[in-house]
């Protein structure tokens, strides 16, 4: 019983301390418990009233009294009733060792209280240009030429959607900037040419880059590249001895050559020596070579005697993802293709070691070891030193091809720089400064 009352003593004392705190206490304004952030306020306001260049206007237009009184009635508009402002722009010179030019100010009060924030928002005039220059690549070294296979007298296979020729000018589009010359190969009888050591239009032919925009199919020049022993193998019956010379003209020529879609060197073709041939599936002027003309490329890339293989290497790992180093380039060259796809020509690790490959980039993260797109440089000796010495960049993807990964593959490997310049700039920055302050003080 003695224990009962205790606690309920307890709980009176308690109470009635309770009640007599509450009474005596002084609670903070409404201002203390839940203060008007006027600095996140004052930018949100110069960023809702620069979202239809109302600043910019402004700012660049100091003597048009109809903006600046527009401009002031959208800040009272946009401002609670008791925030009162000032609203400042600076010209950003730099003249006679003064930075910041006072140029016009509007203000609804002549003081802003002890309690006030600001918020500053740079502009630039319309006059303002900026410029991004590429470096183009192996200009210290007399330049790399870059050839796009756009030959009219061979069809395409595997690029679902588009044309040869599309691809072609798309190609050429993004990256003819990074290089020194750019050239679009029209015929089959000028890729024999080039093949030959000629070049076409005065470019330099050693260490230039090879874009094959016929997707599985490579165009075939007539004559020399097919003929028994260097461009047909007659006793397979195949054009994978074509490609076997292709191979060993990478690697004499140090070319970089790129497969953007599919498998690589699947058909050869030439509208004009295969009018009545087919692909076996309708598609006319080319001839089927099938996995052994990729397996006979690698073997003349690598300078291994030539020899039939009909085997296939490639697998289907299905989708994959860019790599970290993909999507840094990405950024870095403003390049965005769509960061999954869909791999079904993907080639097995063991052509590393098979045909003393490197890959020096990588396109999609690795799958069970399928290599869906990367950059392969072969490695030879050089007295007693390795380096590297004729490239494929092939991207093992399905049907319809980005041709923006093609473009961020070399660029990614090649990594040119970019260099950003501004022109007209003086004079033409300005500082806007918003001063935000609340009526009546704190």
């Amino acid at each position: 019983m003695m224990r009962t009352i205790e606690i309920l003593i307890v709980i009176v004392i308690i109470t009635g301390a309770f009640i007599a705190a509450s009474f005596f206490a002084v609670l903070p304004g409404p201002r203390e418990v839940s203060p008007l952030n006027l600095r996140r306020l004052s930018l949100t306001t110069l960023q809702v009233l620069e979202s239809d260049h109302g600043i910019s206007r402004a700012a660049f237009e100091i003597e048009n009294q109809t903006i600046w009184t527009n401009l002031q009635v959208a800040l009272s508009a946009s401002l609670p009733p008791n925030v009162i402002y000032n609203l400042t722009v600076y010209d950003v010179s730099g003249i006679n060792s003064q930075l910041y030019t006072k140029m016009q100010s509007i203000s609804n009060a002549e003081d802003l209280g002890i309690t006030s924030n600001t918020a500053s928002f740079m502009v630039s005039s319309s006059n303002v240009t900026f410029n991004v220059i590429p470096e183009k690549i192996g200009e210290l070294e007399g330049g790399v030429t870059l050839y796009i296979l756009d030959c009219s007298d061979a069809n395409s296979w595997w690029i679902t959607g588009y044309t040869a020729h599309s691809l072609a000018q798309d190609l050429k589009s993004i990256l003819s900037p990074y290089f020194t010359s750019t050239v679009m190969v029209q015929t089959t009888d000028q890729l024999g040419q080039i093949l030959d050591g000629t070049s076409l239009q005065g470019e330099p032919i050693q260490n230039a880059v090879v874009i094959n925009t016929c997707g599985e199919a490579v165009p075939i020049p007539s004559g020399y590249y097919s003929s028994n022993g260097v461009g047909y193998d007659i006793e397979s019956d195949s054009f994978a001895r074509y490609t076997y010379t292709l191979g060993q003209r990478v690697l004499e020529y140090n070319w970089t050559w790129v497969s953007a879609v599919g498998y690589p060197l699947y058909y050869v073709s030439n509208s004009q020596e295969f009018p009545n041939d087919d692909n076996d599936w309708g598609i006319y002027g080319m001839m089927k070579v099938g996995p052994a003309g990729f397996n006979a490329f690698l073997k003349g890339l690598d300078n291994q005697s030539y020899s039939y293989n009909p085997n296939s290497i490639t697998g289907s790992p299905g989708i994959v993802n860019l790599s970290n180093q993909i999507v840094t380039s990405s950024n870095y060259y403003g390049i965005y293709p769509d960061p999954s796809q869909t791999a079904t020509r993907a080639l097995p690790n063991s052509i590393i070691q098979n045909y003393n490959l490197e890959i020096t980039t990588e396109i999609f993260d690795r799958v069970n070891n399928w290599i869906s797109g990367a950059m392969y440089r072969h490695i030879t000796i050089v007295e007693g030193a390795s380096q590297h010495q004729g490239s494929i960049f092939a991207l093992g993807l399905a049907r319809t091809p980005d041709i923006r990964l093609t473009a961020l593959g070399i660029l990614s490997d090649f990594q040119p720089r970019l260099f950003n310049s501004e022109f007209n700039a003086n004079e033409n920055s300005r500082l806007v400064v918003l001063q935000l302050g609340l009526a009546g003080g704190a």
